[in-house]
């Protein structure tokens, strides 16, 4: 298991230019856990992640990683502690899939040290975890978006970081790969309690697999908890300016949400392939 590591946001400012994206944001990642990070398009969601990595400088306010200011701290010996992969990243022209994870231990190493058997270790259970080792020789330009996002996701894991930002992981991948990288950052935390803060666009699958849910909206902090106290109604309908249901979710037991449009309504039975009708049990109603 990893040391704790307190990853805190006091009074914090962000924006681009005139725009004031983040306003007076104060939050507290819990130590050890998985956290998602929720909200609309444009809410500020990846403004705070590049804030909280340290590739963007606050307006006002800190970010504290142990009490110390992450913008004040040496990019090299923030990155031995905290990793990030951002929404779009840029592969540069021609490198293989082996020597982009392999940048991911560039942390660890310095002007005297050599590439170690450690170092070497640590690509091959990122490849491995990923589903990449056989892509290890390729390009990455020519690899599809749903491979590129994997090759990205385990040079993050092959960095070895106590805590792992990541913006959009799931982003290119079909329903499974999704399913599988997020049951793999699940076993990355509950094996070596790493930190784990993601940005997510879907709802349902930050409440299956967060510990903890951060909703933003309107430049600040809508709610903050546990999935069944963030994902409810009021919350969908405040953030989102969505109508929906909240119901059980039959595999995890967490919160579900179903969204209500304009034709459809609540209690609406629905029709399985054989022909037979369910109506959906609400825990929560609008």
């Amino acid at each position: 298991m990893t040391a704790d590591h307190t990853l805190l946001v006091e009074k914090l400012s962000l924006g681009y230019g005139d725009r004031v994206v983040i306003d007076e944001l104060d939050l507290l990642v819990p130590p050890g856990k998985v956290t998602a990070i929720v909200g609309a398009n444009a809410c500020g969601k990846s403004t705070l992640l590049r804030s909280m990595s340290r590739l963007l400088s606050p307006r006002d306010g800190h970010v504290l990683l142990d009490g110390k200011e992450v913008h004040k701290t040496p990019a090299k010996q923030l990155a031995r502690l905290l990793g990030l992969l951002p929404q779009s990243p840029i592969a540069p022209e021609g490198i293989t899939v082996a020597d982009l994870v392999g940048r991911g231990r560039h942390p660890h190493q310095n002007l005297l040290s050599r590439w170690s058997h450690d170092d070497d270790l640590a690509v091959a259970a990122a490849l491995e975890a990923t589903e990449t080792t056989a892509l290890a020789d390729r390009h990455v330009d020519e690899l599809s978006g749903g491979q590129r996002q994997r090759v990205w996701i385990a040079m993050a894991l092959a960095q070895q970081t106590d805590l792992l930002l990541l913006d959009e992981p799931t982003t290119f991948l079909d329903v499974s790969h999704q399913v599988e990288v997020l049951d793999l950052l699940t076993d990355l935390n509950r094996s070596r309690g790493t930190t784990i803060v993601m940005v997510l666009h879907d709802l349902n699958l930050a409440a299956r697999y967060a510990d903890h849910l951060i909703a933003l909206a309107d430049g600040g902090l809508h709610a903050a908890g546990q999935p069944g106290d963030v994902l409810t109604v009021d919350t969908v309908r405040a953030v989102f300016g969505l109508e929906s249901l909240i119901v059980d979710d039959p595999v995890s037991g967490r919160p579900l949400m179903v969204p209500i449009g304009r034709h459809h309504s609540p209690g609406a039975s629905v029709t399985h392939s054989e022909g037979s009708s369910a109506t959906i049990g609400a825990r929560t109603t609008v």
